[in-house]
């Protein structure tokens, strides 16, 4: 118990408050800001020992993402830049939860169950966003990691993505990057600027792009990086500071309110984008002359982005696997188009990214986005082979050659250690230029159904359970029996239920052919869960 000295000095610094009872979820621990640092103090352990057990740098990260202002949260990152095991959710959790007096003793038996080495060196890389508490929360990740003698190196402010980045840059040796901001920044614009050089007839309005920078930690980095792209891409930045982080503006709003953000000017048809409060999701919108809003949300992502793939794995001959990682949160008619008109294979997982990303890694080349814009592609070590060997092949013929060294520079703009709003909007800027398409244009590939999402108060949310990638519930008794006998009464409709992952409430999520129908259809299922499953207060009202 020796080392343990140190733990146990340095917790007391770090109080757990009393009663206190928190879980890892998909984002890690997310809460108010002023309830965390005895779990960061404690993840800066957990890190450690998670360094000490993979002998590789391991990532932590101080951000609430889209989340208000005063919350924050962290997350744990894996030696590939990947979000932290399953198995190792279950060790953080336990740990954030235990008295200050059993540290110890629980430190031991994870040791031991997990048999590492405490002689062995550890390195912790730790990032931080904007909030006014990541300061001190970072500082306290830190103290654990010094408690157990491991080795930190402080990013200080980073988007999330980039933290993942250097991660995954620092356990291949270099051979993913360099492990620093500016490396970063040279990968991908070099890669963005190499791409449009094939669109020389581009104007100043095309190169044009309006960024909603959520108030968050994106905008200071689109500061930083705007110099290394050239004027190749000219980026007018909103929101980019001077506001209250994630308020009226940032992806998570534009999305749920499906209007523009506040603190923006645009003219009529111009392309939009916004990213959340650490970076790593990215909406697209424009309003047309009517006055009306359009969004581009990850599934047009999605779609924009497999096509573009699909036809240069054609143009080069490469017969690789593609496919796209879809929730049922999905549009259908982005699954229709990409299925029937597209021909490429659509899997579906759980909501939650991780189960998405897992997904993906079966393919030569997956490409997974959730609705809310938070995506990415992933290559195969086999893809990334070939499409190398065709690239510097000196006999590949010259329309195959350009498709693998289209192929080769996507690869580099792209951040496949996890989404990446600024890795994915130079992507979609480079797409966009070389097919010569306008956002409208792309808008035009398939029209979405209208839906509608909506919640219910339950007084516990486990009491619904579902099956089939989260699109049937299998309890309580009789709620799947209604929800399907409600979608028979309308058109081109669907509508699934699901339990919060962080709340007592049950999510509705209902599509169908007018907009009338899928808010009614969405009201009706929500009134079936109330029911069935244990509503609490006052029973949905109808939408209008």
């Amino acid at each position: 118990m020796a080392h343990f000295q140190e733990v146990s000095k340095r917790s007391t610094l770090h109080p757990k408050p009393a009663g206190l009872v928190l879980q890892y979820g998909t984002a890690g621990f997310r809460t108010n800001a002023k309830h965390l640092d005895h779990i960061m103090f404690r993840m800066g352990l957990v890190a450690t020992l998670r360094s000490k057990k993979t002998k590789a740098a391991i990532g932590v990260m101080v951000t609430a993402s889209h989340n208000p202002e005063e919350d924050n949260g962290v997350k744990l990152i894996d030696p590939m830049g990947e979000m932290l095991t399953a198995a190792w959710e279950g060790h953080a959790t336990h740990l954030a939860n235990v008295e200050q007096q059993e540290l110890p003793s629980v430190l031991e038996d994870m040791i031991e169950k997990e048999s590492i080495d405490m002689s062995q060196e550890a390195v912790v890389f730790v990032g931080k966003d904007t909030r006014s508490s990541s300061d001190s929360l970072s500082q306290a990740v830190l103290d654990g990691v010094h408690a157990l003698h491991g080795h930190s190196k402080d990013y200080g402010l980073v988007t999330t993505p980039q933290l993942h980045y250097m991660v995954r840059c620092h356990n291949t040796q270099g051979l993913y990057g360099e492990a620093t901001v500016e490396g970063y920044y040279s990968k991908l614009c070099q890669a963005f600027i190499e791409l449009t050089k094939n669109t020389p007839n581009r104007t100043d309005d095309q190169k044009h792009l309006t960024v909603d920078g959520a108030n968050g930690i994106g905008a200071l980095k689109v500061r930083e990086m705007e110099h290394h792209l050239k004027r190749e891409l000219q980026v007018s930045l909103f929101n980019h500071g001077d506001g209250q982080l994630n308020h009226q503006c940032g992806a998570d709003f534009v999305k749920v309110q499906q209007k523009l953000p506040t603190g923006i000017k645009v003219n009529t048809g111009e392309r939009c984008c916004s990213f959340d409060g650490d970076g790593d999701r990215i909406i697209y919108y424009y309003t047309s002359s009517d006055g009306r809003f359009h969004l581009l949300d990850g599934d047009k992502i999605a779609t924009l982005i497999s096509t573009f793939l699909k036809e240069l794995l054609i143009q080069a001959g490469l017969n690789l696997k593609l496919a796209v990682v879809q929730t049922a949160y999905a549009n259908s008619s982005s699954t229709h188009y990409l299925e029937d008109s597209m021909k490429v294979i659509v899997r579906c997982t759980k909501t939650g990214v991780k189960h998405l990303h897992h997904a993906a890694q079966e393919f030569d080349t997956g490409v997974y986005f959730e609705a809310n814009g938070h995506g990415t592609v992933l290559f195969s070590k086999a893809a990334e082979e070939k499409i190398k060997q065709l690239a510097d092949d000196p006999n590949t013929d010259d329309t195959r050659k350009r498709a693998a060294l289209l192929l080769r520079h996507t690869i580099n703009v792209i951040n496949q250690t996890v989404g990446d709003a600024i890795s994915d909007m130079l992507l979609i800027e480079a797409i966009l230029a070389l097919k010569g398409m306008t956002v409208q244009q792309w808008d035009a590939i398939y029209t979405d159904l209208p839906n509608r999402q909506l919640k219910v108060k339950v007084s516990e949310r486990r009491v619904v359970d579902t099956a089939d990638a989260e699109r049937r519930a299998v309890s309580p008794a009789g709620l799947q029996d209604a929800i399907d006998g409600l979608v028979k009464k309308y058109r081109h409709a669907r509508s699934f239920v699901r339990p919060s992952g962080t709340e007592d409430v049950v999510r509705v999520y209902a599509e169908a052919e007018t907009q009338e129908s899928a808010d009614s259809l969405a009201h009706e299922v929500s009134l079936a869960v109330y029911r069935l499953a244990g509503g609490v207060g006052d029973e949905p009202k109808p939408l209008h």
